[in-house]
């Protein structure tokens, strides 16, 4: 069963991504293809820097479909993340209101109070704003960073995407937005939020495909240096125990600058002088200097 303007089939949802700079293996095709058929939110565990935020950006850049993004933090509540009134445009609207019923004795005070509530003055966060604006992509960005009661207004407004607004009524998506929920697992989810979505853990990308991201993501980068900085990464990743193991982002940064400064091929000093690119804590930095030597040996 088909539906009008989305994908026919898993291979149809890797190709798109692929005009993206997007390089999604099978089983990671299928599951998003699964969540635009079922119209199920799709959630994304995994290291940082396995590309789980780019496929949101993939897939709305792929579908032609607005991102609206919610970055989750500690604290974050409902109204961050539905909707706030413009407080000050509706100071200046109360004022005008207050100066045209002195003037001709026409103010009513239930009147101003519903005017005050009118759309004009609401502010859409990215919950709302993607309910209004659907078909659309919501991003809930690590959402494991937010506590329990948010969990459970996640799983309220996913249930029926729909929001109650007491002043306006109900906001129902037309159509579902497509929702994709990350997560670095920094604690675990609940099970009747995880039991409400598609679930697909993305790792680390093998050799091979990792390579082949970098080609299409950074064509400049020569395809020996490519291979040589990917067999470096990828070798960093499994032995030196690193605090926070390079990700594909980091790969591609790695790669790009050393070809910035001109590098056609991977050695101790050029390798040495861009880990800044590679590697964001001193610890992880003095780990890989030490290594450098013996990991390029290889």
């Amino acid at each position: 069963m088909s539906s009008p303007g989305l994908p026919e089939s898993p291979a149809e949802v890797a190709r798109l991504l692929g005009t993206t700079g997007y390089l999604a293996d099978d089983s990671l095709a299928t599951v998003a293809w699964l969540a635009l058929r079922m119209q199920r939110p799709l959630l994304l565990e995994g290291e940082p820097g396995t590309g789980k935020t780019s496929l949101a950006e993939a897939l709305a850049a792929a579908l032609g479909q607005p991102l609206v993004r919610l970055q989750c933090y500690e604290g974050i509540d409902a109204t961050q993340a539905l909707y706030d009134w413009d407080f000050p445009r509706q100071i200046l609207h109360l004022r005008a209101l207050e100066a045209v019923g002195a003037h001709d004795g026409t103010a009513s005070v239930e009147e101003a109070e519903k005017s005050l509530y009118d759309e004009r003055f609401l502010l859409a966060r990215p919950v709302l704003a993607a309910l209004q604006s659907s078909p659309a992509v919501l991003l809930v960005d690590e959402v494991d960073r937010a506590d329990d009661e948010f969990e459970a207004f996640l799983l309220e407004v996913l249930s029926t995407y729909q929001v109650t607004i007491p002043e306006l009524g109900t906001v129902t998506a037309a159509t579902p937005p497509l929702v994709v929920l990350t997560s670095n697992r920094t604690r675990e989810l609940h099970d009747a939020l995880k039991r409400r979505c598609l679930y697909h853990w993305i790792d680390h990308p093998g050799l091979e495909r990792e390579v082949e991201i970098v080609r299409c993501r950074a064509p400049e980068v020569s395809a020996a240096l490519a291979r040589q900085v990917v067999t470096l990464v990828q070798q960093l990743r499994l032995d030196e125990g690193l605090l926070k193991p390079p990700g594909v982002a980091e790969t591609l940064d790695w790669a790009r600058a050393l070809t910035w400064l001109g590098t056609t091929e991977l050695d101790l000093a050029s390798a040495a002088t861009t880990l800044g690119a590679l590697v964001k804590y001193r610890e992880d930095s003095d780990k890989v200097m030490a290594a450098l030597d013996r990991v390029l040996a290889r």
